[in-house]
C-alpha cells in the first residue's frame, strides 16, 4: 500500500509520521514545493524506524508527482494559514489555487486514489478538490470532524477525570463556530454525559471545541498539527485496513438531512472504497436547527469560491 501526503508542514509531516508508526502503509510520500524539506523530514522519520520499530519507508520529494504514482490514498495538507490583515476571501483564493494544482497532479498520476482534504478553510477546500478530480464523493472527503470530536473528548475527559477511550462522541456541520455537537449522542463508556455532568459546565466545554483551533493559534501562533496529522492518519488507516469505522467527515451531501449540494461533517462508515455508508441521525428540531446554520455558513463560502471561478 501506497500513501502521499502532499505538504510537509507540520500538519503533512505528523500525518506522515503516525502512518509510519502505526505501519498503515509499505510506502509513504511527503511532497513539498521547498526544496529539500519533503526529503529532510522524510529521512527524519524513516531515520526513527529502527527506534521505534517499524518497516515502512518514508520518502520525500520536491514538487515531483512521478513518485507519487499508484498512490492508494492522497492526503492534501498543502495551503497557506491565515495572517493578519488577510480577509476570508484572500484565505480562500489563494489556497483554492493551490488544491487546484494539486489535485489536478494527484488525480494525473493517481487517478483510482481516495483523496483526503485537509487544507483549509476546510469545506470549501473539499468542494474545490471535488470539481477538479471530478471523483465520486465516495473517494474524496475532508477532515474536520475526527479532530473536532477529539477536542470534544479530551476536554470531557479532562472535566470528568476519566479515560479519553472510553468517551464516544458525534460532531456535526461546517468546521469552526457553527459545527454542531451533539450532547445527545454523546456517551463515556456507555453513559450519557448529560448523567455525569451539569449543562453549564457541559455548554461551556462545546464553546470551547468551537473555539479550539483559536486557543491554539493564540498559544503558539500557529496552527496546531499533531491532532490534525494524527486525524487525517486515522482516517488513512480505516480505508486501507478496510475497518469500517464510524467518523463524522465532510462530505458532499446530495439529500441527507434534506440538504442538497453542500459539503458538511455527517458520520460515515469508511472502508476500503471510501465512504461506504453516510449514516443520518434521527436529529431533534434543535439540532437541526444549528445543522441548517452550519449549511447556511458553510454555502455562503462556496458562493465566495463560485464567484472567484
Amino acid at each position: 500500500m501506497k500513501v502521499t501526503v502532499v505538504g510537509a508542514g507540520n500538519v503533512g509531516a505528523t500525518c506522515a509520521d503516525v502512518l509510519a508508526y502505526r505501519e498503515v502503509a509499505n510506502e509513504v510520500v511527503l511532497v513539498d514545493i521547498k526544496e529539500g524539506i519533503a526529503e529532510g523530514k522524510a529521512l527524519d522519520i524513516w531515520e526513527k524506524s529502527p527506534i521505534t520499530l517499524y518497516d515502512t519507508r518514508t520518502v520525500g520529494v520536491t514538487n515531483d508527482y512521478s513518485k507519487t504514482a499508484g498512490s492508494d490514498i492522497v492526503v492534501i495538507t498543502s495551503g497557506l494559514p491565515r495572517k493578519p490583515g488577510m480577509s476570508r476571501d484572500d484565505l480562500i483564493g489563494t489556497n483554492a489555487k493551490i488544491v487546484k494544482a494539486v489535485t489536478e497532479n494527484v488525480v494525473k498520476h493517481s487517478p483510482d486514489a481516495i483523496i483526503i482534504v485537509v487544507a483549509n478553510p476546510l469545506d470549501v477546500m473539499t468542494y474545490q478538490a471535488h470539481i477538479t478530480s471530478k471523483l465520486p464523493r465516495t473517494k474524496l472527503m475532508g477532515m474536520a470532524g475526527i479532530l473536532d470530536t477529539a477536542r470534544y473528548r479530551s476536554f470531557l475527559a479532562e472535566a470528568l477525570n476519566v479515560s479519553p477511550k472510553d468517551i464516544q462522541a458525534v460532531l456535526m456541520g461546517g468546521h469552526g463556530d457553527t459545527m454542531v455537537p451533539l450532547p445527545r449522542y454523546t456517551t463515556v463508556a456507555g453513559i450519557p454525559v448529560t448523567e455525569l455532568i451539569e449543562k453549564d459546565k457541559l455548554d461551556a466545554i462545546i464553546q470551547r471545541t468551537k473555539t479550539g483551533g483559536g486557543e491554539l493559534v493564540k498559544l503558539m501562533g500557529t496552527s496546531a498539527w499533531y491532532a490534525p496529522g494524527a486525524a487525517a492518519a486515522q482516517m488513512v488507516e480505516a480505508i486501507l485496513k478496510n475497518q469500517h469505522r464510524v467518523f463524522p467527515v465532510c462530505v458532499k451531501l446530495e439529500g441527507e438531512y434534506g440538504i442538497d449540494n453542500c459539503y458538511l461533517g455527517v458520520p460515515v462508515v469508511l472502508g476500503k472504497d471510501g465512504i461506504e455508508k453516510i449514516i443520518e441521525l434521527d436529529l431533534n428540531e434543535d439540532e437541526k436547527a444549528m445543522l441548517e446554520v452550519s449549511r447556511q455558513h458553510v454555502t455562503e463560502v462556496m458562493e465566495v469560491l463560485d464567484k472567484m471561478s
